[in-house]
């Protein structure tokens, strides 16, 4: 995102039924899908019924109707602001925390069902320390992270047993397998060797993510949080060599950060990281030409060393465009603020529905997978595409997820071709689905024959 303009228009106030029709067309069935932990279910229903075309297709429409500044929206007193324009979603994104802090209510709600010291919902010096140290173990910044040698080979070596497992078996990549194989990489990456088959934590991430969907609806399940706080600590007191524990033991820390306390964000945020990875391959095994300039790009490195790899990350980049994997970035205002002729107070919840805005039909590349956005700077001045969010929120792990995905992805393509069970829905000479539906995919993978 590049910066934002300075110029502010004025808020309107939607009506009662436009406020009921963003509920239901916008806001529910985002929800439906899974905000915190996807659902097979409602993934499956937001594709077949193309919920982020429609959801686009109103928000367009009501900005014809309203105008551009932020539409205000209150609900059982609450003020929120849903963001209508790609300046306004900039000025919010680059002005955080301060005026607009990342620990907005509905995120409090919902993260504290499992990180509750986690710095997405944190504030004030908690706040800075905490993404201070975030930054540090992550490399914030730097596309090879200093554990690049051994993680290339972790990830290497989970995806040819992968890629073993389908051979011997029906030769079919879904989900699910994939899956498998990503938890394994992410606690090797995470925990170290000794984390890779433990299951069960993760399973009890995955059942306080569920409750964390339904942010405050949901009673709290502390006693699970504890059983799971218990066990992510006993891995990450090894501190194994190679590891991110192993990081995270070496770094400085204030005394209010609870280092093991930021993990398993890590460990949700890779969920998302796996999914942008599957889509991507989704994607390529439909768009030759582009499947083609990867294959060129992994036939002059050496991919047993950790390579930058930019075209394999900008097709990521590009996956996460299209799909994001945050479909609302949310920020809430801790002062009254100045917009246009009016002013929006203090406790506003300002939302930005990211499919609006990197599917903005504006762009000549709105509906087509396009990674050359990614490398010319195309992108970088399209302040309309945050695919790690942006500014100061931005996500501290963005260059440590591109060097993981990257390099799965180039160990899947490096010998082998991926047919998909259902390649119509990605033909390149049509629009791209606003939805796709994770869950649903499958692929023969064939070895490559040049």
């Amino acid at each position: 995102m590049s910066s934002p303009d300075t110029a502010t228009h004025t808020p309107a106030r939607a009506s009662a039924r436009d406020t009921a029709r963003l509920a239901a067309q916008v806001v529910a069935p985002t929800l439906a899908a899974g905000v915190i932990a996807r659902r097979r279910t409602g993934m499956a229903l937001a594709e077949r019924y193309a919920v982020d075309r429609r959801a686009t297709g109103l928000l367009t429409e009501l900005r014809g109707v309203y105008g551009t500044g932020p539409l205000r929206v209150d609900v059982a007193g609450r003020h929120f602001a849903v963001v209508l324009r790609a300046g306004d979603a900039a000025r919010v994104l680059n002005g955080s925390p301060d005026p607009y802090s990342p620990a907005t209510r509905e995120k409090r709600a919902s993260l504290e069902q499992f990180q509750p010291h986690g710095v997405l919902i944190s504030r004030g010096r908690e706040r800075d320390e905490r993404r201070a140290f975030n930054e540090a173990v992550l490399e914030y910044g730097h596309q090879l992270h200093s554990l690049a040698p051994h993680m290339v080979r972790t990830v290497r070596e989970e995806t040819g047993k992968l890629l073993g497992a389908t051979t011997a078996g029906d030769g079919e990549i879904d989900w699910t397998a994939f899956r498998t194989a990503w938890d394994r990489t992410v606690r090797r990456l995470v925990l170290g060797d000794t984390g890779r088959d433990d299951t069960g934590l993760t399973a009890m991430l995955g059942r306080l993510r569920s409750a964390a969907n339904w942010s405050g609806a949901a009673p709290r399940r502390t006693g699970l949080r504890d059983r799971f706080e218990r066990r992510l600590r006993g891995h990450l007191e090894r501190a194994e060599p190679g590891s991110l524990a192993a990081a995270l033991a070496a770094t400085p820390a204030a005394s209010g950060t609870d280092p093991a306390g930021q993990v398993p964000h890590w460990l949700f945020a890779f969920d998302a990281a796996g999914i942008a990875a599957f889509r991507t391959l989704a994607v390529l095994s439909t768009h030759t030409a582009q499947e083609t300039q990867i294959r060129n790009e992994l036939a002059v490195n050496d991919l047993t060393e950790p390579r930058l790899l930019p075209y394999t990350r900008a097709c990521v980049l590009e996956s996460v465009r299209l799909w994001p994997t945050t479909p609302f970035v949310l920020r809430e205002s801790v002062r009254e603020t100045a917009w246009g002729e009016d002013a929006l107070p203090s406790g506003t919840e300002f939302l930005i529905y990211t499919p609006l805005f990197h599917r903005d039909e504006s762009l000549p590349y709105s509906d087509r997978f396009t990674p050359e956005i990614w490398l010319d700077g195309t992108a970088q001045d399209t302040e309309s595409l945050m695919p790690f969010s942006a500014g100061p929120g931005e996500c501290p792990g963005e260059d440590l997820v591109l060097l993981v995905t990257s390099t799965m992805l180039a160990a899947l393509l490096e010998r082998h071709t991926y047919l998909p069970e259902r390649p119509g829905r990605l033909r390149p000479d049509r629009p791209l689905p606003r939805t796709l539906d994770h869950f649903g995919l499958r692929f023969a993978a064939l070895p490559h024959r040049p």
